[in-house]
């Protein structure tokens, strides 16, 4: 089966599905067939689209089906758990398991986004991070370059690492392009965090999502 991994950030707003797409790109530039999924989505537009969704679709070069590619997406711009609750839909980790699977069949590389940051309630089934360890992923970490980055990033390192998950890679993403320090933050990053950087992205690159790729490696050797 090919691989696959499952993208989580320090927190919300940081460019996760950012990074997804720069991934993804980076990929199908090296000659892979990739695809992502964000299996759980919360924010609609007039039409019932997510945004995240649609950009993680245009960057991938395999088409999937939409059940696959978000399994759940609910109206409300909230909590998913709470979205989840007042839709009556809740969510069910067996189901995003069997989308994994379907996708890893089509595609060269797959990465998964999840949401938020890494423990974020999803309902009865558990958080976030019980759904990455029912997947069984090695795990990428988006680190948002911002004040208190470093506590945010070994946190979500330990709790990561604490589920029996492999780190497989972290990005540093310059959300904040005036942070203060930011080549020491990002050396204390590099010698404290049990992985690998596979890049450091500035803000908003030329090219958008295509040309962060640029700066990215992906993990395991790809």
């Amino acid at each position: 089966m090919s691989p696959a991994y499952f993208l989580t950030g320090t927190d919300t707003e940081i460019g996760k599905t950012f990074i997804t797409c720069a991934l993804l790109h980076r990929a199908t530039a090296l000659g892979l067939r990739a695809a992502g999924l964000k299996p759980v989505a919360a924010g609609t537009d007039a039409a019932g689209r997510n945004e995240d969704v649609e950009q993680i679709r245009a960057a991938s070069s395999v088409p999937l089906p939409a059940a696959i590619i978000n399994p759940y997406c609910f109206k409300a711009a909230v909590a998913p758990h709470i979205a989840a609750d007042e839709e009556g839909r809740p969510i069910v980790f067996a189901t995003i398991r069997a989308a994994c699977e379907s996708a890893r069949q089509a595609a060269d590389l797959l990465i998964v986004e999840g949401v938020g940051g890494f423990r974020v309630p999803l309902g009865a089934d558990g958080d976030s991070a019980d759904l990455a360890v029912a997947l069984g992923l090695p795990v990428i970490l988006v680190v948002g370059m911002r004040l208190g980055c470093i506590s945010h990033a070994l946190l979500s390192a330990e709790a990561i690492v604490g589920r029996g998950l492999p780190l497989a890679g972290w990005v540093a993403n310059r959300i904040d392009p005036v942070m203060s320090r930011f080549e020491e933050n990002l050396a204390t990053l590099r010698h404290l965090l049990p992985a690998p950087l596979l890049g450091v992205v500035p803000h908003w690159p030329t090219g958008g999502a295509a040309g962060a790729g640029q700066f990215l490696e992906l993990p395991g050797g790809l």
